[in-house]
């Protein structure tokens, strides 16, 4: 495995090949950045340099021992560009998968082009944000492997040869985890075949108490998962938690908590109902504008039903007679009545009244329709909404997913050209522009109203600040921060559980939760979601049953291997068979019976751990070392 990339990704992608997968794998990184790009100042980035340091020295050493031990003979390659030279000192000829994870796309796409020509039967990963381009770019070079090689190129187990191409982007590949903890409070989410499952933590059941088990239960948590100052799911606690555990274990737990699997839905208050592209009468005017407007209009009433008082006129011609008084083009009411006159000189007076109150709604709404697409500011009656720090690529996938979930977000950004804010003024999203880290901003965005805060700027210690701010004017805020060091990230969120034990707190790093997906798609696998179970990662992935002794020509209860995998559904629009009580618009059967025999021509949407999903799906014409 070639792995070839600048930032962070790149290194947790490698270290997930050699310690979860067992494969040998080429580092490919820019001159004089061993140490991955990072977001941070002070303590934070001496930390994860002093970190990255010893996997460097891990490399060369290559010792055994534990489950991440580094495979002898494997690289770290320096180089500016990942040139034809540089690929090819790299091995990609003889690869079986390269992954370009830089963070210009098209840098990834140009080394792509490069790679395929040097070696057609190469399993291609693309690391691009710009998902229109991520299709074309697939399709393009699957059929130019197709020409090279001669064979239909498969994808997802269908078939013909495994040498697709997969483009991804860390930023999809994070956003449901991140949109999770404004939707239901929690970052355990997977979106499987267009239905959204979330993972929720239940406390130990109480003496008689039954507790729910929704779809399935993915895990038990560890012993120390309510202990605030617990070192709360470390690897090296002395009861870490179970995954993917038999129902006896289940049944044998006692005092810790469980993590189920639910499908689930916004619930919470819904963004008011707007038609796309037509803008609400009263946005137009304001409030004082539509009062002065509604008493003139009060006042021509009053003066046309005295005008019929006095001149006993038709209802229709009194009103008319007085719109020519109030517009000054009526013939002066001389000879007329004494009360016509008097009437006649009010409807003059009313005119010219009405003058300044039309020219000042013509300014307002040229005013409205000019500011339609700039950014909008928070409404002041805004509550129960998401604080959103950051419009990057990060926050910008976010953004779109919140706005797709209806919820109401506020928007804080320091940049007036970033680039989310372009999909925020098209969303029309309030955005506040300002340094979140000086006073007044996050009061600007309504944060001591609002229901959740996702710090997700690129810098580290900004997101920190915001965060700490945020809790000392709402103890009890639901808060995920950005953090790219996972020790860091770990010791932040210990310490901000143990001063604000009653609030949700979630520190996550980007890397650490696109690297399973990344990987997943160099092994030629579909990988549909990641869910964090405390500091481990449960899979989600889709399998067709065809070629896998384990699943194939067994039941669902026989292919159940506790603490490695689990078959949860049964894709029937895979196979054109549409029995069964699969929910509308979807093709999966989640109630599958435990003696349900897989057949090879079905595919299967199963939970697994890192290494089941390796031992599973790993690539069996690969000799064991």
């Amino acid at each position: 495995m070639v792995v070839c990339g600048d930032d962070g990704l790149a290194h947790r992608l490698a270290a997930e090949l050699r310690g979860v997968y067992r494969e040998q794998v080429v580092l490919v990184v820019p001159p004089s950045r061993l140490t991955p790009p990072q977001p941070m100042a002070g303590r934070a980035r001496a930390a994860s340099a002093a970190l990255f340091g010893r996997m460097v020295t891990a490399v060369n050493r290559g010792t055994g021992g534990s489950d991440d031990t580094l495979v002898p003979d494997e690289r770290v390659m320096e180089a500016a560009e990942p040139t034809e030279a540089v690929l090819a000192d790299a091995g990609v000829d003889r690869a079986a998968a390269l992954a370009l994870v830089y963070d210009d796309d098209e840098t990834n796409i140009r080394a792509a082009l490069t790679a395929r020509r040097l070696n057609p039967r190469l399993r291609l990963v693309l690391r691009l944000y710009n998902r229109r381009l991520g299709q074309h770019i697939e399709e393009l070079l699957d059929q130019a492997a197709e020409l090279a090689g001669g064979t239909p190129v498969g994808r997802s187990g269908h078939g013909g040869a495994d040498i697709a191409t997969t483009v991804l982007s860390d930023a999809d590949t994070t956003a449901p985890a991140l949109v999770a903890t404004a939707l239901v409070g929690t970052s355990k989410v997977v979106d499987a075949e267009g239905l959204l499952l979330r993972a929720v933590e239940r406390r130990p059941p109480r003496p008689g108490e039954v507790a729910d088990p929704g779809l399935c239960t993915l895990a038990l948590l560890s012993a120390t998962s309510n202990d605030p100052a617990g070192a709360e799911g470390s690897e090296d606690s002395g009861d870490g938690p179970q995954l993917l555990p038999d129902a006896e274990a289940v049944a044998a737990a006692t005092g810790r908590g469980t993590v189920v699997l639910e499908q689930v839905s916004y619930s919470g208050p819904p963004l008011p109902a707007r038609r796309a592209g037509v803008m609400p009468f009263a946005s137009l005017f304001s409030a004082r504008l539509r009062w002065s407007l509604a008493g003139l209009v009060a006042a021509v009433v009053a003066l046309a039903v005295a005008l019929i008082v006095v001149t006993d006129d038709h209802p229709l011609r009194a009103v008319y007679i007085t719109l020519l008084d109030l517009f000054a083009i009526n013939e002066p009411a001389l000879g007329a009545p004494t009360g016509q006159q008097v009437l006649q000189l009010l409807s003059g007076l009313v005119g010219l009244l009405l003058l300044p109150v039309l020219l000042a709604a013509v300014l307002e709404a040229l005013g409205t329709f000019r500011t339609a697409s700039a950014l909008r500011k928070p409404p002041r009656g805004l509550s129960g909404h998401v604080v959103l720090l950051g419009l990057g690529k990060i926050g910008t996938r976010v953004l779109t997913r919140l706005r797709e979930l209806h919820i109401p977000v506020v928007c804080v950004e320091a940049d007036p050209e970033a680039r989310g804010m372009a999909v925020a003024r098209r969303l029309r999203v309030p955005v506040v522009v300002g340094d979140v880290t000086q006073e007044g901003v996050l009061e600007s965005a309504k944060i001591h109203r609002a229901d959740a805060l996702l710090a997700l700027t690129s810098i580290d210690t900004t997101n920190l600040e915001a965060v700490l701010y945020a809790r000392s004017v709402r103890p009890d805020l639901r808060a995920v921060l950005r953090l790219y060091d996972d020790d860091f990230a770990k010791a932040v969120y210990r310490t901000l559980r143990t001063a604000h034990p009653a609030a949700l707190t979630r520190s996550r790093s980007v890397s650490h939760l696109a690297a399973p997906a990344f990987a997943g798609a160099m092994m030629g696998r579909q990988i549909l979601g990641a869910i964090p179970v405390e500091r481990r990662v449960l899979l989600f992935a889709a399998v067709v049953v065809d070629g896998h002794p384990q699943l194939e020509g067994r039941t669902v209860a026989e292919a159940f291997r506790p603490g490695a995998w689990r078959v949860l559904a049964l894709d029937t629009a895979a196979r054109g068979d549409t029995a069964g009580a699969e929910p509308p618009g979807s093709g999966l059967v989640w109630d599958l019976p435990d003696t349900y025999v897989l057949r090879a021509g079905d595919r299967v949407v199963l939970a697994a751990t890192r290494r089941g999903l390796a031992e599973l799906l790993g690539r069996r014409t690969r000799s064991t070392r």
